[in-house]
């Protein structure tokens, strides 16, 4: 049976009839959420930080996985808040982004955040051949970090290399959001570190302008890395937030 790592649980703070749905990045974990979701809870809201499949255990269950299982993830958690919750809030982090956008095409959500995401892998044409390249090379070592809080990066907790069998997962779920994006009506918040190295800023003008929400922002954030949830900026970040889901509420809704 997996274990997950210390401090990388999933988590659940009642509140109200507005919750938010959080989702972690590739390779990550859910303690990257949690700094926002204990905000967005101060603030009143429920909060589920979900763990996606085959994360935040060990490596090799990573590689029993497919994108689909990530996104059932979602799934599954969006239906747990919805026997709770009038609204519902996707708030993602790098592929946590993506999963939220494409989950966001298919079902009733009321609004999407998507931090840090990727539009696309960067052009390698040996992502043509990764899944045979994966028996040659089972993993790929994670590049230089991008962080701009040394203490933050001291706890921070995720695989230490990517499976590279699930970077073809990861491009093929790129693929599917990318054909999503125009079908994406609900109001959107797009965040992105201009000093993201992992995933250039160009990804986030990209996703805006694909996405087919009447409502939707951009918002950049000057002095953070990629882990925007855990970064200097932070806090404006959580405000953003919580001002966007605060703007969109459907009022008939309101208890």
């Amino acid at each position: 049976m997996p274990r997950i790592i210390p401090t990388a649980e999933p988590f659940f703070f009642p509140g109200d009839q507005t919750a938010c749905l959080l989702v972690h990045g590739f390779t990550g974990t859910p303690k990257e959420m949690r700094p926002m979701g204990e905000y967005l809870n101060s603030r009143g809201y429920t909060v589920l930080g979900i763990r996606l499949a085959g994360h935040a255990t060990h490596p090799q269950d990573m590689l029993r996985t497919r994108w689909t299982d990530w996104l059932t993830s979602v799934e599954d958690g969006y239906h747990l808040l919805r026997s709770h919750a009038k609204r519902i809030f996707l708030i993602g982090l790098s592929m946590g982004g993506s999963l939220s956008l494409l989950f966001a095409s298919q079902f009733d959500v009321d609004g999407v955040i998507a931090m840090s995401t990727p539009y696309s892998l960067p052009d390698d044409p040996r992502l043509n051949y990764v899944k045979w390249l994966a028996f040659i090379k089972p993993q790929i070592p994670k590049g230089e970090p991008d962080w701009q809080d040394p203490q933050a990066a001291e706890g921070h907790v995720s695989y230490p290399f990517y499976p590279t069998r699930n970077i073809a997962e990861l491009r093929d779920l790129l693929g599917e959001m990318r054909a999503a994006l125009p079908r994406v009506m609900a109001p959107a918040l797009i965040v992105h570190a201009r000093q993201d190295k992992g995933v250039p800023p160009l990804n986030a003008e990209k996703i805006y302008t694909a996405l087919g929400s009447q409502e939707k922002q951009l918002l950049w954030l000057e002095k953070s890395g990629h882990i925007v949830t855990r970064e200097p900026e932070r806090l404006r970040l959580y405000q953003a937030a919580d001002h966007f889901i605060q703007r969109t509420r459907k009022p008939s809704y309101e208890s």
